[in-house]
């Protein structure tokens, strides 16, 4: 079966347990203001692959990463959701720990099946509330917490991922309304907060695409580990 692969990132340490191969799916339904990879939002003919060929690169990464796994991630794994099912049985029929990093904003039968063979999903909980949902990413608060609400039910372990953007929320209100919004699912076995970067700036140049966030600084540290220890505290 083809899809449409963008690159393979072969020691990954950032996406899930252990040493990774990381592959970044193309298409994507939401425009993130704060995207690192706008390169991979639309499919390009010229990327598309076969499922086995696709399992056969990663499988000669095995040595490197069969105490760790594989991460799908994007763009928006989920966009192709029988593709990125077809390598990953491929790659679980030789042992390897699946996961999966997404915006949980696709939900169909296909879904149903990849994440039968995924055993970690990253889910991105993108903001607090449905208008900045809709106002920075395109998205929606409801689907995102609906797809939590199904991994909860499938008894899937979760890692929520948060980027936290100056001006943006990076405040004690948006902190405070995230722990309210995961308090009480079991399905979460961790919360990582990721500062907001504009090391992708280069790549919306060399687009033709305006970069929303051009002119926010970057997220601090010390600022972010304040947050964190807030949220910790509520959560």
């Amino acid at each position: 079966m083809k899809g449409y692969v963008h690159s393979l990132q072969s020691m990954g340490t950032l996406d899930g347990p252990g040493v990774r191969a990381v592959l970044f799916t193309e298409g994507c339904p939401l425009r993130c203001a704060y995207c690192h990879n706008p390169d991979t939002w639309e499919c390009r003919a010229e990327d598309a692959a076969e499922h086995t060929e696709i399992a056969e690169r990663i499988l000669r990464l095995y040595p490197y990463i069969k105490d760790g796994g594989v991460t799908f991630s994007g763009g928006e794994p989920c966009a192709q959701a029988k593709f990125v099912c077809e390598v990953a049985r491929v790659l679980r029929d030789k042992g390897l720990h699946i996961a999966i990093d997404t915006c949980g904003d696709i939900d169909n039968a296909d879904v149903d099946e990849l994440l039968g063979v995924t055993d970690l999903v990253l889910l991105d909980v993108k903001f607090t509330t449905e208008s900045d949902y809709v106002k920075y990413c395109g998205g929606s608060l409801a689907r995102t917490l609906s797809f939590l609400d199904k991994l909860e039910r499938l008894g899937k372990n979760v890692w929520i991922r948060h980027v936290v953007v100056p001006t943006l929320n990076d405040n004690e209100k948006d902190v405070s309304r995230l722990a309210d919004l995961l308090r009480g699912y079991k399905c979460i076995k961790r919360v990582d907060f990721l500062p907001f970067k504009t090391l992708c700036r280069e790549k919306y140049e060399s687009l033709g695409i305006s970069f929303p966030l051009a002119d926010t600084p970057q997220m601090d540290k010390n600022r972010l580990d304040e947050l964190y220890k807030g949220f910790e505290g509520s959560f």
